[in-house]
Protein backbone atom coordinates (compact mmCIF):
# COMPACT_ATOMS: atom_id res chain seq x y z
CA UNK A 1 0.00 0.00 0.00
CA UNK A 2 1.13 3.36 -0.77
CA UNK A 3 2.24 6.03 2.13
CA UNK A 4 -0.75 6.85 3.90
CA UNK A 5 -1.18 10.78 4.07
CA UNK A 6 -3.17 12.87 6.35
CA UNK A 7 -6.62 12.80 4.69
CA UNK A 8 -5.89 8.86 4.15
CA UNK A 9 -5.00 8.13 7.69
CA UNK A 10 -8.72 10.15 8.34
CA UNK A 11 -10.68 8.02 5.94
CA UNK A 12 -8.92 4.59 7.40
CA UNK A 13 -10.10 6.02 11.16
CA UNK A 14 -13.36 6.82 9.89
CA UNK A 15 -14.05 3.26 8.41
CA UNK A 16 -12.36 0.92 10.57
CA UNK A 17 -14.37 2.30 13.52
CA UNK A 18 -17.38 -0.06 14.76
CA UNK A 19 -20.37 2.00 14.81
CA UNK A 20 -24.03 0.33 13.43
CA UNK A 21 -26.99 2.34 14.13
CA UNK A 22 -27.68 2.71 17.86
CA UNK A 23 -24.13 2.44 19.07
CA UNK A 24 -22.47 4.84 16.97
CA UNK A 25 -19.82 6.07 20.11
CA UNK A 26 -16.80 4.86 18.31
CA UNK A 27 -17.10 6.26 15.22
CA UNK A 28 -18.17 9.75 16.45
CA UNK A 29 -15.11 9.97 19.13
CA UNK A 30 -13.09 9.65 16.08
CA UNK A 31 -15.12 12.45 14.27
CA UNK A 32 -14.86 14.22 16.90
CA UNK A 33 -11.26 14.17 17.32
CA UNK A 34 -10.70 15.51 13.92
CA UNK A 35 -13.60 17.93 13.70
CA UNK A 36 -12.81 19.37 16.90
CA UNK A 37 -9.48 21.49 15.59
CA UNK A 38 -11.90 23.44 13.06
CA UNK A 39 -15.24 24.20 14.94
CA UNK A 40 -15.37 26.79 17.91
CA UNK A 41 -18.02 24.72 19.86
CA UNK A 42 -18.84 20.90 19.95
CA UNK A 43 -21.66 19.03 21.02
CA UNK A 44 -24.37 16.33 20.83
CA UNK A 45 -27.85 15.92 20.81
CA UNK A 46 -29.71 13.24 23.21
CA UNK A 47 -29.79 10.52 21.34
CA UNK A 48 -26.16 10.94 19.97
CA UNK A 49 -25.65 12.74 16.63
CA UNK A 50 -22.26 14.99 16.70
CA UNK A 51 -22.89 18.64 15.84
CA UNK A 52 -19.39 20.74 15.60
CA UNK A 53 -20.33 24.86 15.10
CA UNK A 54 -18.43 26.61 13.13
CA UNK A 55 -19.10 30.55 13.09
CA UNK A 56 -18.16 32.85 10.22
CA UNK A 57 -20.44 36.11 10.72
CA UNK A 58 -23.17 35.07 14.18
CA UNK A 59 -25.81 36.99 12.54
CA UNK A 60 -25.33 34.93 9.36
CA UNK A 61 -27.50 31.90 8.25
CA UNK A 62 -27.13 28.92 9.62
CA UNK A 63 -25.78 25.95 7.46
CA UNK A 64 -25.86 22.46 8.10
CA UNK A 65 -23.58 19.78 6.17
CA UNK A 66 -24.27 16.50 7.71
CA UNK A 67 -22.86 13.01 6.65
CA UNK A 68 -24.19 9.88 9.16
CA UNK A 69 -22.42 8.28 11.57
CA UNK A 70 -23.87 4.76 11.10
CA UNK A 71 -23.42 1.80 9.42
CA UNK A 72 -25.46 -1.08 8.58
CA UNK A 73 -24.56 -4.26 10.86
CA UNK A 74 -26.32 -6.77 12.56
CA UNK A 75 -27.14 -7.24 16.13
CA UNK A 76 -27.38 -10.49 18.33
CA UNK A 77 -30.90 -11.51 19.53
CA UNK A 78 -30.38 -15.55 20.92
CA UNK A 79 -27.57 -17.86 21.91
CA UNK A 80 -28.71 -21.08 21.36
CA UNK A 81 -27.66 -23.67 23.21
CA UNK A 82 -24.74 -24.67 20.96
CA UNK A 83 -23.27 -21.52 21.20
CA UNK A 84 -24.30 -20.24 17.67
CA UNK A 85 -25.25 -16.84 17.85
CA UNK A 86 -28.83 -15.57 15.99
CA UNK A 87 -29.17 -11.58 14.97
CA UNK A 88 -31.35 -9.26 13.64
CA UNK A 89 -30.04 -6.91 10.51
CA UNK A 90 -29.67 -3.68 11.37
CA UNK A 91 -30.21 -1.30 8.04
CA UNK A 92 -30.82 -2.81 4.52
CA UNK A 93 -29.07 -6.41 3.86
CA UNK A 94 -29.08 -7.91 0.51
CA UNK A 95 -28.73 -12.28 1.85
CA UNK A 96 -26.43 -12.87 -1.36
CA UNK A 97 -23.47 -10.78 0.48
CA UNK A 98 -23.66 -12.20 3.79
CA UNK A 99 -22.56 -15.86 3.45
CA UNK A 100 -19.53 -16.79 4.60
CA UNK A 101 -18.20 -12.90 5.79
CA UNK A 102 -16.37 -12.47 8.39
CA UNK A 103 -17.86 -10.15 11.70
CA UNK A 104 -16.68 -9.02 14.55
CA UNK A 105 -19.09 -9.00 17.83
CA UNK A 106 -18.20 -6.08 20.09
CA UNK A 107 -18.26 -7.10 23.29
CA UNK A 108 -18.03 -5.39 26.93
CA UNK A 109 -15.31 -8.39 27.17
CA UNK A 110 -13.37 -7.23 24.16
CA UNK A 111 -14.05 -8.42 20.46
CA UNK A 112 -15.16 -11.95 19.32
CA UNK A 113 -14.68 -12.63 15.70
CA UNK A 114 -17.72 -14.36 14.06
CA UNK A 115 -17.81 -15.71 10.79
CA UNK A 116 -21.61 -15.82 9.07
CA UNK A 117 -22.73 -19.57 8.27
CA UNK A 118 -25.75 -21.73 6.96
CA UNK A 119 -26.53 -25.06 6.05
CA UNK A 120 -23.99 -26.34 3.81
CA UNK A 121 -25.25 -26.77 0.15
CA UNK A 122 -24.01 -30.59 0.04
CA UNK A 123 -26.88 -31.54 2.66
CA UNK A 124 -29.59 -29.49 0.69
CA UNK A 125 -31.53 -30.40 -2.06
CA UNK A 126 -30.81 -29.55 -5.83
CA UNK A 127 -33.70 -27.27 -5.87
CA UNK A 128 -32.88 -25.75 -2.40
CA UNK A 129 -29.43 -25.48 -3.80
CA UNK A 130 -30.77 -22.98 -6.63
CA UNK A 131 -32.43 -20.45 -3.91
CA UNK A 132 -30.02 -17.53 -2.49
CA UNK A 133 -30.36 -18.54 1.80
CA UNK A 134 -32.56 -16.21 3.85
CA UNK A 135 -30.88 -13.80 6.19
CA UNK A 136 -33.52 -16.25 9.08
CA UNK A 137 -31.68 -19.38 8.21
CA UNK A 138 -28.22 -17.91 8.93
CA UNK A 139 -26.18 -17.60 12.25
CA UNK A 140 -22.98 -16.86 13.50
CA UNK A 141 -20.19 -19.02 14.46
CA UNK A 142 -17.58 -18.22 17.28
CA UNK A 143 -16.41 -20.94 17.52
CA UNK A 144 -18.17 -21.70 21.34
CA UNK A 145 -19.41 -25.36 22.09
CA UNK A 146 -22.29 -24.05 24.09
CA UNK A 147 -24.36 -20.96 24.97
CA UNK A 148 -22.17 -21.31 28.38
CA UNK A 149 -19.18 -20.59 26.72
CA UNK A 150 -20.55 -17.84 24.37
CA UNK A 151 -22.04 -15.90 27.54
CA UNK A 152 -18.18 -16.31 29.25
CA UNK A 153 -16.46 -15.09 25.92
CA UNK A 154 -18.86 -12.16 26.88
CA UNK A 155 -21.29 -12.19 24.48
CA UNK A 156 -24.84 -11.34 25.28
CA UNK A 157 -28.00 -10.06 23.18
CA UNK A 158 -28.13 -6.63 22.53
CA UNK A 159 -24.40 -6.37 21.25
CA UNK A 160 -23.14 -4.87 18.51
CA UNK A 161 -22.04 -6.83 15.30
CA UNK A 162 -20.06 -5.29 12.98
CA UNK A 163 -18.67 -6.54 9.70
CA UNK A 164 -14.72 -6.93 9.49
CA UNK A 165 -12.88 -5.54 6.50
CA UNK A 166 -9.49 -3.60 6.39
CA UNK A 167 -9.53 -0.27 4.65
CA UNK A 168 -7.69 -1.07 1.15
CA UNK A 169 -6.28 1.59 -1.65
CA UNK A 170 -5.56 -0.21 -4.91
CA UNK A 171 -2.81 -0.31 -7.23
CA UNK A 172 -4.80 2.76 -8.66
CA UNK A 173 -4.22 4.95 -5.58
CA UNK A 174 -7.37 7.26 -5.66
CA UNK A 175 -9.32 4.11 -5.68
CA UNK A 176 -10.18 2.76 -1.87
CA UNK A 177 -11.81 -0.05 -1.00
CA UNK A 178 -13.46 0.11 2.97
CA UNK A 179 -16.34 -1.36 5.47
CA UNK A 180 -18.45 1.49 6.19
CA UNK A 181 -18.08 4.16 3.40
CA UNK A 182 -21.62 4.11 4.13
CA UNK A 183 -21.46 7.28 5.32
CA UNK A 184 -18.21 7.51 7.01
CA UNK A 185 -17.18 9.35 3.56
CA UNK A 186 -20.48 12.37 4.64
CA UNK A 187 -18.63 12.85 8.27
CA UNK A 188 -15.34 13.04 6.24
CA UNK A 189 -16.65 15.78 4.05
CA UNK A 190 -17.91 17.74 6.90
CA UNK A 191 -14.97 17.00 8.64
CA UNK A 192 -13.08 18.65 5.24
CA UNK A 193 -15.37 21.29 4.56
CA UNK A 194 -14.89 22.71 8.16
CA UNK A 195 -11.46 22.48 7.84
CA UNK A 196 -11.08 24.22 4.33
CA UNK A 197 -13.40 27.03 6.26
CA UNK A 198 -11.00 27.87 8.93
CA UNK A 199 -8.51 29.32 6.11
CA UNK A 200 -11.44 31.53 4.45
CA UNK A 201 -14.41 33.95 5.20
CA UNK A 202 -17.94 32.68 5.07
CA UNK A 203 -20.70 35.12 5.61
CA UNK A 204 -22.46 32.11 8.08
CA UNK A 205 -22.50 29.91 10.73
CA UNK A 206 -21.80 26.18 9.58
CA UNK A 207 -22.32 23.46 11.57
CA UNK A 208 -21.05 20.17 10.69
CA UNK A 209 -23.09 16.95 11.72
CA UNK A 210 -22.38 13.29 12.16
CA UNK A 211 -26.23 11.61 12.55
CA UNK A 212 -26.92 8.68 14.21
CA UNK A 213 -29.34 6.35 13.02
CA UNK A 214 -29.94 7.07 9.90
CA UNK A 215 -30.07 3.62 8.22
CA UNK A 216 -32.91 3.01 10.90
CA UNK A 217 -35.04 5.77 9.70
CA UNK A 218 -33.10 8.83 9.16
CA UNK A 219 -33.54 9.69 13.10
CA UNK A 220 -30.50 11.18 14.27
CA UNK A 221 -30.61 13.46 11.20
CA UNK A 222 -34.58 14.62 12.59
CA UNK A 223 -33.14 15.83 16.26
CA UNK A 224 -29.77 17.07 15.72
CA UNK A 225 -31.80 19.08 12.42
CA UNK A 226 -34.31 20.31 15.71
CA UNK A 227 -31.48 21.44 17.63
CA UNK A 228 -29.33 23.53 14.91
CA UNK A 229 -32.46 25.02 13.56
CA UNK A 230 -30.71 25.14 10.06
CA UNK A 231 -31.52 28.42 7.71
CA UNK A 232 -30.09 25.56 4.58
CA UNK A 233 -29.23 22.18 4.89
CA UNK A 234 -26.67 19.63 2.71
CA UNK A 235 -26.83 16.16 2.84
CA UNK A 236 -23.50 14.39 2.14
CA UNK A 237 -23.81 10.26 1.73
CA UNK A 238 -23.07 7.65 -0.44
CA UNK A 239 -24.53 7.12 -3.94
CA UNK A 240 -25.22 4.46 -6.94
CA UNK A 241 -21.96 3.50 -9.08
CA UNK A 242 -23.28 2.40 -12.86
CA UNK A 243 -19.85 2.01 -13.97
CA UNK A 244 -19.47 -1.84 -12.95
CA UNK A 245 -20.87 -4.81 -15.78
CA UNK A 246 -24.36 -5.49 -16.23
CA UNK A 247 -26.06 -2.17 -15.29
CA UNK A 248 -27.51 0.17 -17.84
CA UNK A 249 -27.58 3.50 -18.38
CA UNK A 250 -31.90 3.65 -17.30
CA UNK A 251 -30.40 1.93 -13.92
CA UNK A 252 -27.75 3.64 -12.78
CA UNK A 253 -24.94 6.11 -14.99
CA UNK A 254 -22.68 7.70 -12.29
CA UNK A 255 -18.76 6.65 -12.77
CA UNK A 256 -16.54 6.49 -9.96
CA UNK A 257 -13.92 9.38 -10.39
CA UNK A 258 -16.25 12.28 -12.89
CA UNK A 259 -17.62 14.15 -9.63
CA UNK A 260 -20.06 14.03 -6.72
CA UNK A 261 -23.38 13.34 -7.51
CA UNK A 262 -25.79 15.98 -7.07
CA UNK A 263 -29.46 14.25 -6.16
CA UNK A 264 -32.46 15.18 -8.29
CA UNK A 265 -35.11 12.86 -6.83
CA UNK A 266 -35.10 9.99 -4.06
CA UNK A 267 -37.85 8.29 -2.26
CA UNK A 268 -37.43 10.92 0.97
CA UNK A 269 -36.69 14.00 -0.67
CA UNK A 270 -37.12 16.12 -3.88
CA UNK A 271 -33.84 18.45 -4.13
CA UNK A 272 -34.57 21.71 -2.87
CA UNK A 273 -34.85 23.48 -6.84
CA UNK A 274 -33.34 26.89 -5.66
CA UNK A 275 -30.44 25.71 -3.59
CA UNK A 276 -29.91 22.88 -6.49
CA UNK A 277 -29.40 25.82 -8.93
CA UNK A 278 -27.04 27.65 -6.95
CA UNK A 279 -24.72 24.65 -6.36
CA UNK A 280 -24.46 23.39 -10.42
CA UNK A 281 -24.10 27.58 -11.29
CA UNK A 282 -21.43 27.28 -8.75
CA UNK A 283 -19.91 23.88 -10.00
CA UNK A 284 -20.03 25.77 -13.25
CA UNK A 285 -18.31 28.77 -12.50
CA UNK A 286 -15.32 26.90 -10.40
CA UNK A 287 -14.85 24.62 -13.07
CA UNK A 288 -15.66 21.73 -10.67
CA UNK A 289 -16.88 18.08 -11.98
CA UNK A 290 -20.33 17.11 -11.39
CA UNK A 291 -22.59 14.24 -12.28
CA UNK A 292 -27.16 14.39 -11.40
CA UNK A 293 -28.46 11.27 -9.66
CA UNK A 294 -31.78 9.86 -8.77
CA UNK A 295 -32.26 7.35 -6.33
CA UNK A 296 -35.84 6.22 -6.65
CA UNK A 297 -35.58 3.27 -4.23
CA UNK A 298 -33.84 4.64 -1.26
CA UNK A 299 -32.91 7.96 0.84
CA UNK A 300 -30.46 9.80 2.44
CA UNK A 301 -30.64 11.89 5.95
CA UNK A 302 -32.37 15.17 3.52
CA UNK A 303 -35.27 13.48 3.82
CA UNK A 304 -35.34 14.17 7.89
CA UNK A 305 -33.38 17.64 7.43
CA UNK A 306 -36.07 19.59 5.07
CA UNK A 307 -38.87 18.50 6.75
CA UNK A 308 -38.07 19.86 10.00
CA UNK A 309 -39.96 22.80 11.84
CA UNK A 310 -41.26 24.77 8.70
CA UNK A 311 -38.98 23.38 6.56
CA UNK A 312 -35.02 23.64 5.50
CA UNK A 313 -33.93 24.01 1.62
CA UNK A 314 -32.00 20.77 1.69
CA UNK A 315 -30.21 19.13 -1.33
CA UNK A 316 -28.19 15.61 -1.27
CA UNK A 317 -24.84 15.44 -2.58
CA UNK A 318 -23.45 12.17 -2.52
CA UNK A 319 -20.17 9.93 -3.46
CA UNK A 320 -20.61 7.59 -6.34
CA UNK A 321 -20.03 4.64 -4.52
CA UNK A 322 -19.71 0.55 -5.95
CA UNK A 323 -20.63 -2.38 -3.44
CA UNK A 324 -22.67 -0.17 -0.73
CA UNK A 325 -24.27 -2.10 1.69
CA UNK A 326 -21.84 -4.96 1.67
CA UNK A 327 -18.51 -5.46 3.59
CA UNK A 328 -16.16 -3.78 0.80
CA UNK A 329 -16.85 -0.70 -0.94
CA UNK A 330 -15.09 1.40 -2.92
CA UNK A 331 -14.99 4.87 -4.15
CA UNK A 332 -13.35 7.38 -5.98
CA UNK A 333 -10.80 9.94 -4.10
CA UNK A 334 -11.38 12.57 -6.25
CA UNK A 335 -14.87 12.45 -5.72
CA UNK A 336 -14.36 12.96 -2.01
CA UNK A 337 -12.28 16.05 -2.88
CA UNK A 338 -14.66 17.84 -5.40
CA UNK A 339 -17.47 17.32 -3.29
CA UNK A 340 -15.54 18.91 -0.31
CA UNK A 341 -14.29 22.19 -2.84
CA UNK A 342 -18.07 22.18 -4.12
CA UNK A 343 -19.86 22.92 -0.72
CA UNK A 344 -17.34 24.88 0.78
CA UNK A 345 -17.40 27.32 -2.50
CA UNK A 346 -21.65 26.94 -1.81
CA UNK A 347 -21.29 28.12 1.53
CA UNK A 348 -18.96 30.68 0.53
CA UNK A 349 -21.99 32.65 -1.50
CA UNK A 350 -24.72 31.58 1.29
CA UNK A 351 -25.36 35.20 3.40
CA UNK A 352 -28.77 36.32 4.62
CA UNK A 353 -29.57 37.65 0.85
CA UNK A 354 -28.45 34.44 -0.98
CA UNK A 355 -30.42 32.47 1.54
CA UNK A 356 -33.54 34.33 1.42
CA UNK A 357 -33.60 34.47 -2.32
CA UNK A 358 -33.05 30.55 -2.48
CA UNK A 359 -35.95 30.14 -0.13
CA UNK A 360 -38.43 32.43 -1.48
CA UNK A 361 -37.29 32.71 -5.36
Amino acid sequence: MAKMDETLTMLKDLTDARAISGDEKEAREVMKKYITPYADEVYTDNIGSLIAKKTGDENGPKVMVAGHLDEVGFMVTRIDDKGFIFFQTIGGWWSQVMLAQRVTIVTDKGDITGVIGSKPPHVLSPEARKKPVAIKDMFIDIGASSKEEALEFGVKPGDSIVPYFEFTQFKNEKMLMAKAWDNRIGCAIAIEALKQLKESDHPNIVYGVGTVQEEVGLRGAKTSTHSIKPDIGFAVDVGIAGDTPGISQQDADSKLGDGPQIILYDASMISHKGLRDLVIETAEEKEIPYQYASIAGGGTDGGSIHLTANGVPTLSITIATRYIHSHAAILHRDDFENAVKLIVEVIKKLDRDKVKEITFG
